[in-house]
């Protein structure tokens, strides 16, 4: 089992301590979520909580992911970084395909594409990109973005995106890319890839979605080999609550560790302890 630390809501001037605090630990990776704008008025509900409202307060600290991963990447030596999620279908592939590729160079390939097609329309708007056809847009940019981080010229004839003959350099790592969303349609974008990411989720529900990527990867002659299933798991605490995770393959959890111990006010210093303080609990080291 594989455990990130969520950076989501976090003071960026405190992000940069945290990872290199998580990287001496032991810990395997640091989660970044991605909004571009905070916009005080919306019509479309936010679809993760029963009443619409959004998690965060205005004036959240909302990083970009890759100027983020950038720095991170020089103040760590083994921390992966993973997007919980980025809105490809809300960019252009081009000049997310270098952002991307940008930071999986620097980092020496420690980068993990998560991605969703996105739920706030006045942002798609705001950024001038089509709210409508987004989950068929993704699809066409993930291809794209894969060849356009292949080395040699590319050339790409699309529904949405035709390419003429060109090279995007540096060449990057491999970069993994796992899918967020609970649909059907979201399983089978997930299970077409290297992975699923998921959102707060009880541990059964987690396993319930393990289950159903098992049988999309078994329908597409895949195996579960390598297969990257990563979320946080809102009800487990124990060593035990993460051995039955792992058994049925969930292979990563994301967790805020010192929410267990002094709770969202804490300091930089009590993030720390609780981050070491819980890999202690649960006998990481």
């Amino acid at each position: 089992m594989k455990f990130y630390i969520s950076s989501a809501f976090l003071d960026t001037g405190e992000i940069v301590e945290i990872a290199k605090a998580a990287d001496e630990l032991g810990y395997d990776g640091m989660a970044i979520p991605d909004h571009v704008v905070n916009l005080e008025t919306l019509a479309t509900p936010y679809p993760y909580t029963r009443d619409g409202q959004r998690r965060w307060q205005p004036f959240t600290d909302w990083p970009d992911p890759w100027v983020l991963v950038g720095s991170l990447a020089q103040a760590t030596t083994r921390l992966r970084f993973v997007t919980t999620v980025y809105i490809p279908a809300m960019r252009d592939p081009y000049s997310a395909a270098k952002a991307i590729g940008t930071a999986a160079y620097l980092s020496g390939g420690r980068v993990e594409l998560g991605v969703g097609v996105g739920w706030c329309e006045e942002e798609f708007a705001l950024m001038g990109q089509r709210f409508a056809a987004r989950g068929k847009r993704t699809d066409e940019m993930l291809e794209l973005m894969r060849a356009l981080w292949a080395p040699g010229w590319t050339e790409f004839s699309g529904e949405f995106y035709v390419t003429p003959k060109l090279e995007m350099t540096p060449t990057p790592p491999p970069i993994p890319i796992y899918v967020g969303g609970l649909s059907e349609i979201a399983l089978r974008r997930a299970a077409a890839n290297d992975g699923w990411i998921g959102d707060l989720i009880k541990t059964d529900r987690a396993i319930e979605v393990a289950g159903r990527l098992r049988a999309l990867r078994t329908e597409n002659g895949l195996s579960m080999q390598d297969f990257t299933i990563l979320s946080p798991l809102t009800d487990a605490f124990t060593v035990e609550d993460y051995q039955r995770a792992e058994a049925a393959g969930i292979t990563g959890v994301l967790t805020m560790p010192w929410m267990f111990y002094t709770g969202p006010a804490a300091s930089l210093a009590e993030k720390v302890d609780g981050m070491r303080r819980f890999r202690k609990d649960l006998g990481l080291g």
